[in-house]
């Protein structure tokens, strides 16, 4: 089926970033239709229900210090945000310290020879030049001392992401950990974190009542009404080129030609692959050598309360392999149906193909309901059912080559007049779902404005770092993503 749309621009996938620009365009009168490859629109921030059991992959807080995308949420879904205190905590060396840190806390769980140690490793990383800045472990040991990297940043870091820390980008760091410092995170935990100053440490947050997927789906309402199309289970197959642009795209069955523009929140590596005639080989090449963290949700329901008040809590335990626990009902009530049950997430950070990845999803259950008991959280005999949920590509990983990787199909990419790409893998950038939204935005305001906005500044921008802001605004759709905040790992995404 063939089908010329010579005034329409195709949005390639409907998560945050996509069908952001498809509601934009849609309220501009402009033709529209969004292509999504899944059954359901929401990307990495979907809600996935299960027997009435709500699961958020990642746990997505909404709050944002970008004025135009926290209108845009309110505007969406109105009076359906509730709103929540934010509550976590670490399990480190078998003890759960509180996160935000506090210091009575700290000091308890701590000890004062732990704690002495930890000031004479900052001291010393204070007093001597930085030097080289390569990785993740340089960055954080220059900022907070070797002492606390391997208490806090080594092992979580490398559970999370797979492989040491030294194989981290520093510019991974300096964009997640912004905002921060040894003596802010200090100053916090002893005095609080005043007018939610630091990003990291934000106290209440902004979620919708059945969790972050029901925005998208009054999102995807929205664009419908307004005459637009979001057609499910449509992946793309074939971006066909003809000089500068693109004038077909292959999806789901059917091939649409002639496409006015183009807006692509695919990740990079497909986008390159589906390209038709086929891209240079060197740009192939980095194309294929970008690497992603895929990761994993095992729900359990287990019979009687809640097991803990958090809204989740970070495992820093080597010797169990999940590495964030969820509290649904924390995030919302409505997300757990059964008052009488618990609902908990298990996340595991692994790799398509490798034995977490591949493993039945009844042993995965088995697996989750062991380690919950190991942790003392809930004997096993308590869980009664599970369900795993796989997330693909959830974070693009900043090895050592992948700067130069994404500057080659960057390059390739601005050679085709009518092609935008946005969104988190749409950029191989760790955005969060409000940085995503904003690279949308931006996209839009290209097309219909004829603005030359640079989608890949997004979130590099120093307008945007929190530093230069002042007005701190609660809301963020942030997943509790799997880096340290502060002192502490946390977008999912």
């Amino acid at each position: 089926m063939v089908k010329e749309i010579t005034q329409t621009t195709l949005v390639l996938g409907g998560g945050p970033a996509g069908l952001t620009a498809g509601y934009l365009l849609g309220k501009r009168d402009h033709d529209v239709v969004v292509l999504e490859a899944e059954d359901q629109v929401g990307g990495l921030a979907k809600t996935v229900e299960r027997d009435g059991y709500r699961f958020d992959l990642g746990g997505h807080r909404f709050f944002t210090k970008a004025l135009e995308v926290d209108d845009l949420w309110h505007e969406v879904l109105g009076d359906e945000f509730l709103r929540r205190p934010r509550m976590s905590r670490i399990y480190w060396n078998q003890r759960y310290l509180d996160y935000p840190l506090r210091g009575p806390d700290v000091i308890k769980k701590l000890g004062p020879v732990e704690l002495a140690r930890c000031m004479g490793s900052y001291l010393a990383a204070a007093a001597r030049p930085k030097g080289e800045e390569e990785s993740l472990e340089q960055w954080v040991t220059n900022r907070f001392g070797r002492r606390l990297f391997e208490l806090f940043f080594q092992s979580y870091n490398e559970k999370v992401w797979g492989v040491p820390a030294s194989e981290i980008r520093a510019e991974w760091a300096a964009q997640r950990i912004k905002g921060l410092s040894f003596f802010s995170a200090a100053k916090a935990a002893f005095f609080g974190n005043r007018g939610n100053k630091i990003k990291s440490l934000i106290s209440e947050f902004n979620y919708p009542r059945y969790g972050p997927g029901q925005m998208w789906d009054a999102m995807t309402e929205a664009i419908r009404a307004q005459g637009g199309e979001v057609l499910l289970s449509a992946p793309v197959t074939r971006l066909e080129l003809a000089g500068s642009r693109v004038v077909e795209v292959e999806a789901g069955g059917a091939t649409y030609t002639l496409p006015e523009a183009v807006i692509s929140s695919l990740p990079l590596r497909e986008v390159v692959r589906m390209a038709s005639p086929a891209a240079p080989q060197h740009v192939v090449d980095a194309a294929d050598g970008l690497r992603y963290r895929d990761f994993l949700t095992v729900a359990l329901v287990v019979d009687g309360d809640d097991l803990f008040p958090d809204n989740w809590i970070y495992i820093h335990e080597p010797g169990v392999r999940v590495g964030r626990i969820q509290n649904f009902r924390s995030w919302s009530p409505w997300m757990v149906p059964d008052p009488s049950k618990a609902c908990v997430g298990m996340e595991y950070f692994c790799f398509a193909g490798d034995d977490l990845w591949s493993m039945d999803d009844d042993d995965l259950v088995a697996l989750a309901a062991d380690e919950l008991e190991r942790l003392r959280l809930a004997p096993k005999a308590k869980v009664e059912r599970g369900y795993a949920i796989r997330v693909p590509k959830a974070y693009p990983i900043y090895d050592v080559d992948y700067a130069e990787r994404v500057q080659v199909i960057r390059t390739w990419l601005d050679g085709i007049d009518n092609l935008q790409q946005v969104g988190r893998n749409g950029l191989h950038r760790y955005n969060n779902s409000d940085h995503s939204m904003l690279t949308a935005m931006r996209a839009v305001d290209n097309l219909l404005g004829g603005a030359e906005h640079d989608i890949w500044a997004v979130n590099a921008e120093s307008v945007y770092h929190e530093t230069h802001i002042e007005d701190e605004h609660p809301y963020r759709s942030a997943p509790e993503t799997p880096e340290m905040e502060a002192l502490a790992a946390s977008g999912t995404d």
